[in-house]
């Protein structure tokens, strides 16, 4: 891993991993479109023989004109951005999952916010889940300490079971007392294949929240719409699916009426103005 010697103003680390916590690409396609939208520089790479295995997450290799290329291993690379406008520097964090050695791998990247000077880390996931594809994405996820994320409403997840780099990582930032979010986007499962443009955005929203910091969405609201009529076409092709999508909207639909309250109503409506420097 490269020494460190970027001395940063306030930074946050946002990460996201391809893979197993990665469904329809959402999390590791928002990290991607900050890069690109905040113009984000490479600072560091770690090791990548320390925690891949290449046959199970091969390298590639480009042939141009019969000359090979350059080889590009798999690994996790930290980016640096600094949003206009902001005065405060985003470390971003993107890779597959490793393959081995999780603890060190952790370690190596608690290691690099510390030197970095990074006090909250928002960690992203996407999983696949009984979603309709019609409705909003749901977002839950865990923070700690816990009031950092019921202070914004953030829906606390109550699963248990097998994990992933992200729950790991979650543990190993908050056990130092490193202010600590995972959001995990609920993917529909029968549209699994990426991108999707509408879970990304609801990532997105929810970030903003947390890092205080308005996101260039770009061309992302056009995709999402895009990608809904798309699913939309799909799913009417086939009365089965098209029941199926119904019956989820019915019970989504119930599920969330008794949220239709002066609270909760309330509750958007600041983070709306937040989002948008109003009030």
């Amino acid at each position: 891993m490269t020494k460190l010697v970027q001395e940063l103003v306030e930074p946050v680390m946002v990460a996201a991993f391809e893979g197993w916590n990665d469904a329809g690409e959402a999390a590791s396609l928002a990290i991607e479109h900050l890069s690109k939208e905040w113009g984000a520089y490479e600072l560091c790479a770690l090791t990548p023989d320390d925690y891949y295995d290449f046959q199970v997450t091969r390298p590639r290799m480009s042939v141009v004109d019969g000359v090979v290329g350059e080889i590009e291993w798999p690994t996790t690379r930290v980016q640096v951005a600094r949003p206009p406008g902001s005065g405060r520097d985003v470390v971003l964090v993107t890779g597959p999952e490793p393959n081995m050695r999780w603890r060190s791998y952790t370690a190596d990247l608690l290691a690099v916010a510390r030197e970095l000077g990074v006090r909250r880390v928002v960690m992203l996931g996407s999983l696949l889940a009984d979603a309709p594809h019609t409705r909003p994405i749901p977002v839950t996820g865990m923070a700690s300490p816990v009031n950092l994320g019921t202070s914004l409403g953030l829906e606390a997840t109550t699963y248990s079971g097998p994990t992933g780099i992200v729950g790991v990582a979650h543990e190993t930032f908050s056990s130092v007392g490193m202010e600590t979010v995972s959001l995990w986007a609920a993917i529909p499962h029968y549209v699994a294949q990426p991108p999707c443009p509408k879970a990304t955005l609801a990532l997105l929203a929810w970030l903003e929240d947390f890092l205080d910091l308005r996101m260039p969405l770009g061309d992302l609201p056009d995709e999402a719409v895009s990608w809904e009529s798309n699913v939309n076409e799909l799913t009417a092709e086939d009365e089965d699916i098209a029941a199926y999508v119904r019956g989820l909207e019915e019970a989504k639909d119930t599920t969330d009426l008794p949220e239709a309250s002066g609270d909760a109503i309330a509750r958007d409506f600041e983070r709306y103005l937040r989002r948008h420097d109003e009030g």
